[in-house]
């Protein structure tokens, strides 16, 4: 039932490590998105959407029942320290890829506005979002 439940999580974490995995040289380098940031977004935005799938994932399943009494804060934790994971395994094991401070800081904002996001839509619709 756990892997019924956190199937999109894991998919979606596996999506991340192939991402993270390619080699620098294949990535499209344009320069005004550069000065946009637009990389921080983008680490933002799919940390923010690995939160939603995680704690909806951890809500539903019921095999753990830490993970189903308190799914947001443990899917919090879970998903920060992936993007540390994934930050290091940047700088030590991906070709042409290097960790980068300011883009776990950007996982990191992604997961807590995932966090007050889902929060929020809880307490809009006084009901336990996607249960």
């Amino acid at each position: 039932m756990f892997l019924k439940h956190t199937k999109w999580a894991l998919l979606w974490a596996l999506l991340i490590v192939i991402l993270c995995g390619i080699p620098g040289r294949d990535i499209p380098h344009i320069s005004f998105l550069e000065l946009l940031s637009f990389d921080k977004f983008v680490h933002a935005a799919i940390f923010f959407v690995l939160l939603f799938l995680t704690v909806r994932g951890f809500s539903v399943q019921t095999t753990f029942n830490v993970l189903h009494q308190s799914p947001k804060i443990i899917a919090f934790f879970i998903c920060v320290a992936y993007g540390g994971l994934m930050e290091i395994m940047q700088g030590t094991i991906f070709e042409e890829r290097s960790a980068d401070v300011y883009d776990f800081i950007a996982n990191s904002f992604g997961c807590i506005v995932g966090l007050l996001m889902y929060q929020w839509i809880e307490k809009k619709f006084l009901i336990k979002f996607i249960r």
